[in-house]
């Protein structure tokens, strides 16, 4: 009589344990910066060109998740006080940049990821354009620095990706105010932005989107402000680029005329290979179609270098000249010129 000894089957490898993890990182935006024009006048009453070191921003990122499908993020921005006229001007003041939770949806939608936030969080064009830009550094995008939009808001959102690596989607409600106010009225700003990526499997032009973004806000009842984006984004390893085109309505109070705005920006980023990059960038920017031909014309151009990475971490030097002219502004406004040497850590 004979015997087999078969193994029995081997049970399936158990899925990961939710186990909860903290991490904990920070940005560093610094710089020495020379405005060549206009002049200032300092205290003997000659005219010079200002200059100073700077650290324009330092955020402390607290980032982890309480089980696998909950997550969360707290970032705390710190800036110089300026034009408050207490005594903390010209101080350095912490305020919160994020705070949300955010629930994963991978698994439930069968889609990478795809999630809820809520609480303070990236409203979703200006984070997605500046993670293509990578230059925030220097200086943020025409939305922002032009006061039309702000970096992040107090809300509840939802991203989701298309299957096929096609684009996504990501659409809120917010307060509408930004992070660092309090919402004064009982309007909600709803927020979409969605991306295409026509051929997701077309080599070269695998990094070629169609985006478009729209914001429908309002100062009070029957008081619009609305800002509507499209814009065609380009990844390659050796360029990034983009045209960002935005159509902007504003009517402060019910009885105040629109104000229709329009602006463009168009930059590219050459890769020179070894951390070599170039930046060009043009702005254009008309805050009111129905008045005088103001405009305000942005011209930035650098060249950087971006240290070879260690693990998590990011480091970057960036010369460049900023010039703004201010055409048929009422009051006249002087032209701006500046030469910096900007830096960039992150961890």
């Amino acid at each position: 009589m004979a015997f087999v000894l078969t193994q029995a089957p081997q049970s399936p490898p158990s899925p990961p344990p939710d186990t909860p993890s903290i991490k904990v990182g920070a940005t560093i935006f610094t710089d020495y910066t020379v405005q060549q024009q206009p002049k200032i006048v300092d205290v003997d009453g000659n005219a010079v060109a200002a200059s100073a070191f700077e650290v324009t921003r330092a955020y402390f990122n607290l980032t982890g998740t309480i089980s696998r499908r909950i997550a969360f993020r707290l970032t705390s921005d710190v800036a110089r006080e300026t034009g408050s006229g207490s005594s903390l001007n010209g101080s350095y003041t912490m305020r919160l940049k994020f705070a949300y939770l955010q629930w994963t949806l991978d698994d439930a939608l069968r889609s990478k990821d795809t999630y809820v936030r809520l609480g303070i969080q990236p409203a979703p064009w200006l984070v997605f354009m500046d993670e293509i830009y990578r230059y925030r550094f220097q200086g943020q995008e025409f939305e922002e620095r032009d006061g039309y939009m702000t970096f992040a808001d107090a809300g509840v959102s939802m991203h989701y990706t298309l299957p096929g690596d096609y684009g996504d989607v990501h659409t809120g409600f917010y307060d509408g105010e930004g992070y660092a106010r309090a919402d004064p009225n009982d309007q909600k700003a709803w927020m979409t932005r969605g991306s295409l990526r026509p051929l997701p499997h077309g080599g070269a032009l695998h990094g070629l989107r169609v985006n478009g973004f729209y914001d429908r806000d309002a100062y009070a009842a029957d008081a619009e402000r609305r800002r509507a984006n499209v814009a065609i984004t380009f990844e390659h390893r050796y360029v990034n680029a983009a045209f960002d085109t935005m159509r902007a309505l504003d009517r402060p109070t019910t009885s105040a005329a629109l104000v229709h705005g329009r602006a463009w920006s168009a930059w590219v980023i050459p890769k020179a290979g070894h951390g070599w990059e170039g930046l060009i960038r043009v702005d254009r920017v008309t805050p009111n179609t129905d008045a005088a031909d103001a405009v305000r014309k942005r011209t930035i151009a650098g060249i950087a270098y971006w240290f070879p990475h260690q693990g998590t971490v990011a480091t970057a030097l960036l010369f460049d000249v900023d010039h703004t002219t201010f055409a048929a502004f009422t009051p006249s406004q002087p032209a701006q010129r500046k030469l910096a040497l900007h830096a960039m850590l992150t961890f």
